[in-house]
């Protein structure tokens, strides 16, 4: 039986839809957004531009993904390197973008029941722009579909470093450091993401091979996709692409695959297996 197409897909989304299995769509997809400004530099246009233009890939990418109804949906948009290394003048333009993006698209994102959070240190943006972040967070936070999550002045080492500060500040508000007690359940409900379930897929733009400081502790088991695509030119047949992917790998969480399973049980060692795409 054909699967219903959700409303809203275009017809190259369509296509791609159809080849996959709804029942086994990723819970939480992550992305890295690279390549803006090799888009902009072969087009001699001025690296804003790259900016620019790569708010219509966050417009398409989000509405795909909330229609094939992914839970969860996090983009890396500004580093805490950015933040430290860009010029002043690159910093201040992305700032002024990412006020306009908010304002611009809360109605759309109200329209696609989808609701808004933010990761990353956010106290060390300008006040101006934490506002118009929080206004935008409330505007959405009755939403009931996709979470969309922006990492802002966001880095994963930054995140495990508060982390630990919380515990420790935790444990010395309920009786002292006697009281500290550290495993991987602790850990993870101190991050940035504790109200997110890690993500099961990464996708990094550009055809760079590095996750770049991005959710280091929660990629622990994600599938990862690479695409040539530069993030300017990446829609949601691309997303779909990567999800296309996603289904035809087997996931096994650091355990044996099916086939390693089998081999086992009937006593033979298939090395000529370690090529598949199973990812441990």
């Amino acid at each position: 039986m054909q699967a219903t197409v959700p409303a809203g897909l275009d017809h190259k989304e369509t296509e791609v839809y159809l080849r996959l299995d709804p029942k086994r769509l990723p819970r939480h997809i992550a992305i890295i957004m690279d390549g803006n400004g090799r888009w902009a530099r072969r087009r001699h246009l001025p690296r804003v531009a790259d900016h620019r233009a790569g708010v219509s890939s966050v417009r398409s990418t989000v509405e795909t993904a909330a229609r094939v109804k992914i839970s969860a949906l996090t983009l890396y948009a500004f580093s805490e390197e950015n933040w430290k290394k860009r010029p002043r003048s690159e910093v201040d333009f992305l700032m002024g973008l990412l006020s306009r993006y908010l304002k611009q698209e809360v109605p759309t994102l109200n329209k696609n029941n989808i609701r808004l959070e933010y990761i990353g240190r956010q106290h060390e943006l300008p006040a101006q722009v934490q506002q118009r972040m929080e206004w935008a967070r409330q505007a959405t936070e009755t939403n009931s579909g996709m979470v969309l999550t922006l990492a802002l002045n966001y880095s994963a080492r930054s995140e495990i470093v508060d982390a630990f500060r919380s515990l420790v500040d935790a444990a010395a508000r309920n009786g002292g450091l006697d009281h500290l007690y550290v495993d991987e359940e602790s850990v993870s409900r101190h991050l940035y993401t504790r109200h997110l379930p890690d993500p099961d897929l990464v996708i990094r733009t550009s055809g760079e091979m590095r996750l770049s400081n991005f959710l280091l502790w929660q990629l622990a088991y994600a599938e990862i996709y690479v695409t040539p695509t530069l993030w300017p030119d990446f829609r949601g047949v691309h997303l779909l692409e990567g999800i296309a992917e996603y289904q035809k790998r087997e996931r096994r969480y650091g355990g044996l695959g099916q086939v390693q399973e089998h081999a086992q049980e009937h006593g033979h060692s298939h090395h000529e297996h370690a090529g598949t795409k199973a990812r441990s």
